[in-house]
């Protein structure tokens, strides 16, 4: 079975191969640099259901992959960094898989009973409101779904409340940095369709963040203010070190104190979906080893990019610098 030894134990083994051989390079080469990053397993492991999902804009309809494990994965290996996507899926979904791990993510996969999906529904008029309907959902995570390997950051990429419980939140603070996005906790499955509700346990959760993202309506609806910066505050005042704000117009981010604030500058909105968990991956990747205005930056440009065309970010980091200096001349 998929979640038995001879699923889960391959890809263990590999990616500890590939560990064993850069620690070796790192005593024949001497790198100090190597050192550093052989001190954990992953720079990222992200956390989240993958979804099948259906888009329908204007009517007319596909089918995609999603979640923020698989937008947040993708964009975060074109980053160059070394990523582990954990999720939970129908076996028979597995193959859909396949694509991540060929773009060198590493990924740990439990079989679930079904597999999430959202239908979101756009109007080309205005894609930045739809309709979201679940198709499926996929489980809670338990404890024994997390692997054991070390990650900089743990990224929390849940899609649907229930996901990830508040039990499973406190054990994975205590291994390291726990970055999460709201909306695994505040988009409610109720009467057949998704609508955000406050999060209960909210003040206590929020202790155990290091990185917070939210969207505009989402910190509209937990401060009861409609200024981002404002609500960047309220949020950070619950335990968070920064918060990363998306709305149509760009990222906010609060670290340090301080406001630092990039644009969207998308030619069109084709690929829509996924732009939250593209712009939340990328700044915790650049985070590591940048400060939170570069972070912020690279985050925005990427975003713009992804959003021009459906489906993950498959860009380089030079097209999103080269966007950034187009701003700079403007």
């Amino acid at each position: 079975m998929p979640d038995g030894p001879c699923f889960r134990y391959p890809i263990v083994l590999n990616y500890r191969m590939v560990r064993a051989m850069r620690l070796i390079a790192v005593f024949c080469r001497k790198d100090v640099r190597m050192v550093m990053l052989s001190e954990t397993d992953f720079d990222l492991m992200i956390i989240g259901h993958f979804a099948k999902d259906y888009i329908v804009v204007d009517g007319k309809g596909e089918h995609a992959s999603g979640g923020g494990v698989y937008f947040g994965a993708m964009a975060a290996a074109r980053l160059g960094l070394r990523v582990a996507a954990v999720t939970r899926l129908h076996p028979d979904d597995f193959p859909r898989l396949d694509e991540m791990r060929q773009a060198g993510i590493t990924v740990f996969a439990v079989a679930a009973p079904e597999t999430s999906g959202i239908e979101n529904r756009y109007n080309s008029a205005d894609m930045e409101r739809r309709v979201c309907i679940p198709m499926g959902f996929a489980g809670p995570f338990t404890t024994g779904d997390i692997p054991t390997a070390t990650a900089r950051i743990y990224v929390i990429a849940s899609i649907i409340a229930g996901e990830v419980d508040l039990p499973l939140l406190r054990i994975l603070a205590q291994r390291g940095p726990v970055a999460m996005d709201i909306q695994g906790f505040v988009r409610v499955r109720e009467n057949g369709h998704l609508v955000f509700k406050p999060w209960p346990e909210m003040e206590e959760g929020l202790r155990h963040v290091t990185y917070l993202k939210v969207d505009r309506s989402e910190a509209e609806m937990l401060t009861g203010v409609s200024d981002l910066s404002a609500a960047a505050y309220r949020l950070a005042a619950f335990g968070p070190q920064e918060i990363i704000l998306t709305e149509s117009a760009g990222v906010t981010v609060l670290a340090g104190g301080r406001i630092y604030k990039a644009p969207f500058t998308p030619r069109s909105l084709d690929g829509r979906t996924g732009r939250g968990d593209t712009c939340f991956a990328t700044y915790l990747g650049r985070r590591l080893t940048a400060p939170p205005e570069d972070a912020t930056r690279l985050a925005a440009a990427v975003t713009s990019l992804k959003q021009e065309r459906p489906g993950p970010w498959r860009g380089t980091v030079e097209d999103a610098e080269r966007l950034i200096r187009t701003w700079a001349l403007s």
